[in-house]
């Protein structure tokens, strides 16, 4: 199964985008943003599975996932902001650090965690996938040699449903393990 075919794609994008998201909305109301309405919640989801359906295609390193999670947390915080639920008495981000060094040290904490997160994350499912195909390779392999060696039970002996093939390597092997070596068995000695 290769990771980059759609249907696996669209499963990590999933997964991704919605963790990816709620985490970033619960630190950015942790910091003193406001709470969003439901549809910016589901066009930030949005968002975020299509582009980590694009960047999905193949394995991806830090070195790629980095800035986009930053650009991703960058476009999160203003949709959140432009999206947020009205609460009285709060102007804005709500009271505190909402709006300048805590706000934009926790949307860069979620951008780290979410770049180590999916770069570690890839190559794990990766290996998973890979060792899952290689056991499930195996697993045919062996069952299919249960199913192409059919036994009935006689009688409590066990014998092939087929009439064995008697080919010209099997009557060679046969003789040759009938065949006594070595010295006569009853030779006389002068």
């Amino acid at each position: 199964m290769h990771l980059g075919r759609p249907l696996p794609r669209a499963a990590r994008a999933t997964v991704f985008s919605v963790a990816c998201v709620l985490s970033s909305l619960a630190m950015h109301v942790l910091a003193g943003g406001a709470p969003v309405r439901p549809v910016t919640l589901y066009g930030a989801i949005a968002a975020a599975w299509a582009g980590a359906y694009l960047l999905g295609r193949r394995q991806r390193g830090v070195n790629v996932l980095l800035p986009a999670c930053f650009a991703a947390q960058y476009g999160m915080h203003h949709l959140f902001t432009w999206g947020a639920i009205p609460v009285p008495g709060q102007h804005g981000h709500g009271a505190g650090m909402g709006t300048g060094l805590g706000m934009l040290l926790v949307h860069a904490m979620v951008a780290v965690i979410s770049a180590w997160w999916l770069e570690r994350g890839e190559s794990s499912l990766a290996t998973v996938i890979r060792l899952l195909a290689a056991s499930l390779g195996r697993l045919w392999t062996a069952l299919r040699l249960l199913v192409r060696i059919p036994v009935t039970i006689r009688y409590g002996t066990r014998r092939p449903a087929w009439p064995e093939r008697d080919t010209p390597r099997d009557r060679l092997l046969r003789t040759a393990r009938h065949t006594r070596r070595g010295p006569p068995a009853f030779s006389s000695v002068l």
